[in-house]
């Protein structure tokens, strides 16, 4: 399956600061073609690449004032095979986090899942949280977990991601948080999903529906969205004036969101 994408991104930078973003396609992929261009009032900047244990890119810059245009674009041609299991993730992937406070709901989720458990826990949560949650773009705030999106019932991708993550968590199964470019995806954006460990694998488990997740290609994998941020920065303010994402597929998949999906 080909796959092409991309992310524009323009910031105005009120002073020195020092950025760090996650947009470049996981280092597990292999990409057909690539370009990462960062340009500060037309001059050409050189960010530092760094790779995280799990594969995630990061490309660290330190700029400013001015404003600053952000392109990243890759081709992928080759699905890569799912990662070997981590013994440590499985550990971390079931802990409380920033945004899943999978602490706060375990009566909630005992009290919804009682006695489901492997695929079918998977399945059941996915359903619940698709059922109950609005997609409602521009609703939440950066600082609104799972906890917040179970009173609420609305959100976006992150908060069906972050529910679903909690909940299964609560049931001690592990669970993670991936971004993800997501051909189909509409609106289009940066894309967020859960996985979840069952029978020594991990599975995607996208309660929005949003896409097929077959064709879906990593970009980061963390605890929650503290961890994937596409963009965070310390010292001087920024703002982001613009932001868009492009996402094709030669061939787009027709997913039922019920049969086991990995992502590598």
């Amino acid at each position: 399956m080909l796959r092409t994408v991309s992310s524009h991104q323009e910031l105005d930078l009120r002073g020195l600061t020092e950025m760090v973003f996650s947009i470049a396609v996981s280092a597990r992929w292999t990409t057909a073609s690539e370009s990462v261009d960062f340009v500060l009032d037309g001059e050409p900047q050189q960010p530092t690449e760094l790779v995280d244990a799990r594969g995630t890119r990061l490309h660290s810059l330190i700029a400013g004032p001015g404003r600053l245009v952000v392109d990243y674009a890759a081709t992928v041609e080759e699905t890569p095979e799912p990662a070997p299991v981590n013994e440590i993730d499985l550990i971390e992937y079931l802990r409380p986090s920033r945004y899943c406070e999978s602490d706060v709901l375990l009566p909630s989720a005992r009290s919804l899942f009682p006695s489901q458990t492997g695929h079918e826990l998977l399945l059941a949560v996915r359903d619940w949280v698709g059922a109950n949650m609005r997609y409602t773009p521009g609703i939440s705030l950066a600082t609104d977990g799972a906890a917040h999106s179970m009173l609420a019932r609305q959100g976006v991708c992150r908060d069906y991601a972050h529910l679903t993550i909690s909940m299964l968590r609560a049931k001690d199964v592990p669970a993670r948080y991936t971004s993800v470019y997501a051909p189909g995806l509409s609106p289009m954006d940066f894309h967020a999903v859960a996985e979840a460990y069952v029978d020594g694998a991990w599975w995607v488990v996208d309660s929005t529906g949003l896409a097929p997740r077959q064709s879906l290609v990593r970009i980061a994998t963390g605890r929650d969205a503290a961890d994937t941020a596409f963009l965070t920065n310390h010292w001087a303010d920024l703002f982001l004036q613009k932001l868009s994402i492009t996402v094709t597929a030669d061939t787009l998949p027709i997913d039922d969101h019920r049969s086991p999906v990995q992502l590598p």
